[in-house]
């Protein structure tokens, strides 16, 4: 939450659109510090209906379900390595922010140990989320040392966006660790 109140501004929230993916709020949410900013609208998403979630969907049908640049800030705290199909989660989320939106996604790093809720999958590093938002202007990229994790800010440029293909690229599994390593 801390990443959160240093770099997303009042400035930036204020009669902005903003929509959490994967709102549902176990360890703390981005809600708390962006609706005081005073946002035009808060949308809450998740895969189920549970306490601060206003819409049920899941992060890999984002589009579809909002259609693409509807968002001025897309925020997601702690969702990426619960999600089976990242890559098409990242897809979804640079989909459906606005051109010069901000996107801010907080994630979990190597050495934080399995926490499945209901699944999780995946363990993201600096370097990594430098790739996968190459194709955006970063602002931001913070490695959490006391519960491993990486944060990063970036905006979707205004013009000439062109996604990065992330077909090829991997990041570190953790799904398939015997189940005595988790």
């Amino acid at each position: 939450m801390e990443f959160c109140m240093k770099y997303m501004h009042r400035a930036e929230v204020f009669k902005r659109d903003v929509i959490d993916v994967g709102a549902f709020n176990v360890n703390g949410s981005f809600k708390s510090i962006l609706l005081p900013y005073e946002p035009k609208s808060y949308l809450g998403v998740d895969m189920t209906d549970v306490p601060d979630v206003d819409e049920v969907c899941d992060a890999c049908a984002l589009i579809e379900k909002f259609g693409e640049n509807k968002f001025d800030i897309v925020v997601s705290a702690e969702m990426l390595e619960h999600v089976k199909f990242w890559k098409e989660a990242i897809h979804n989320i640079k989909g459906i922010c606005k051109p010069g939106g901000k996107i801010m996604l907080t994630t979990r790093s190597f050495w934080f140990p399995y926490h499945g809720c209901p699944e999780d999958f995946w363990r993201f590093e600096a370097e990594d989320m430098i790739h996968i938002f190459s194709d955006c202007i970063i602002k931001a990229v913070v490695p959490d040392y006391v519960a491993p994790g990486i944060f990063i800010k970036a905006i979707k440029p205004e013009e000439n966006f062109k996604e990065i293909d992330l077909s090829n690229f991997e990041v570190k599994n953790i799904a398939d660790q015997k189940p005595e390593d988790k």
